[in-house]
């Protein structure tokens, strides 16, 4: 019997403030097998979108990528998450704020812990924010899969107001930076 190497998926989790952007930016990335808007690092058991709103669950808006670490690194998905959002501001992304927008990595492995806290000390010592990173790094605890509205939510709401104002605009100039690690059918996208 014979191994497939790009059979072998691995699990990464990130908060960036509301997670409809989190997930597209993430479904664009070539390696990335899925990215599923959820819930992590509160206290309920099993939350709503509306309970998580409130800002008292304690769970942050995320996203848990499945990704192909041969076509993906997870150096790589850590540049995507700080290049997709504003890490130093703290429980905040534009007008979203409470502490379930708050910039998270929730590591699976010592690995991802490792490397989580060295992308974050190597940012700020070479100041490429003006204000410190606030990014919290916790370990992955339970994850709750969101409400299933907000799944694929940018894909299947393309012209809704959120999307059309603030997702859009957020992804095309994701993807122009990050057009070599597109998915194929992106990267023609990407160019225009």
């Amino acid at each position: 019997m014979t191994t497939n190497q790009s059979a072998h998926l691995e699990k990464a989790t990130f908060g960036t403030g509301c997670f409809w952007c989190t997930e597209a930016v993430y479904e664009s990335l070539d390696g990335v097998a899925s990215a599923v808007s959820g819930y992590e690092g509160g206290q309920k058991t099993d939350p709503t979108y509306k309970e998580v709103c409130t800002g008292t669950t304690g769970h942050a808006e995320c996203v848990e990528v499945t990704y192909d670490p041969s076509k993906i690194t997870y150096a790589e998905l850590l540049e995507a998450f700080f290049r997709s959002h504003d890490p130093t501001t703290l429980n905040r992304q534009g007008n979203d704020v409470g502490t379930q927008y708050r910039s998270v990595i929730f590591y699976h492995n010592d690995e991802q812990k490792q490397l989580a806290e060295t992308a974050k000390a190597e940012l700020n010592k070479s100041g490429a924010y003006s204000n410190s990173i606030v990014t919290q790094i916790a370990p992955a605890t339970t994850f709750y899969e969101a409400e299933d509205y907000h799944q694929n939510y940018f894909a299947n709401n393309p012209n809704q107001g959120y999307c059309a104002f603030v997702v859009a605009p957020k992804l095309d100039k994701f993807r122009k930076v990050f057009k070599e690690k597109l998915k194929p059918e992106l990267k023609s996208v990407a160019n225009h």
